[in-house]
């Protein structure tokens, strides 16, 4: 089948080449300075949580990873209340929506949106709209993961 391909009217280049003539560059460079800052500023932030809960609690390495997801989320969803943590992604893009503390904001942002509609239907169900597809494409990769990984070590490959 041959895709056809849609001629450009006189007046729809004309409001193209219009359109380019007002169009805003992007700083992109500076995007990703800020973003790269902080992403690494947040990152810092979780390490020191980490180092925390290591020193005070007796956690090591591997053990303090969940808890430290857990703080740094409620962190996130506690600024998002506040109304600081759109204030920090309107800034830094993806510096703040793709750590962990993304995941938070998110969650909490669609429950915020949704209040005026009730606890159950508005709250409890478009809080996991977004979640629940995170949480569900995760379960199911590591699921397989651990399957592969369990097949190759009975197989002697591992």
């Amino acid at each position: 089948m041959a895709s056809k391909k849609k001629k450009t009217t006189p007046e729809q280049l004309k409001y193209q080449q219009l359109q380019q003539k007002h169009e805003l560059k992007r700083p992109v460079l500076k995007n990703c300075i800020k973003a790269f800052f902080v992403g690494g500023l947040i990152c810092m932030i979780c390490q020191a949580v980490s180092f925390f809960y290591i020193y005070y609690f007796n956690f090591t390495e591997q053990t303090a990873g969940n808890p430290t997801v857990a703080t740094m989320v409620f962190f996130s969803m506690l600024l998002t209340g506040f109304g600081v943590y759109d204030r920090l992604g309107q800034f830094a893009g993806a510096g703040s929506a793709v750590p962990v503390t993304g995941f938070g904001n998110a969650v909490i942002s669609a429950a915020i949106e949704h209040r005026t509609e009730g606890l159950v239907l508005g709250v409890g169900g478009n809080m996991f709209k977004l979640a629940g597809a995170v949480i569900l494409f995760g379960v199911v990769s590591a699921f397989f993961v651990a399957l592969i990984k369990t097949l190759l070590g009975v197989w002697g490959v591992l």
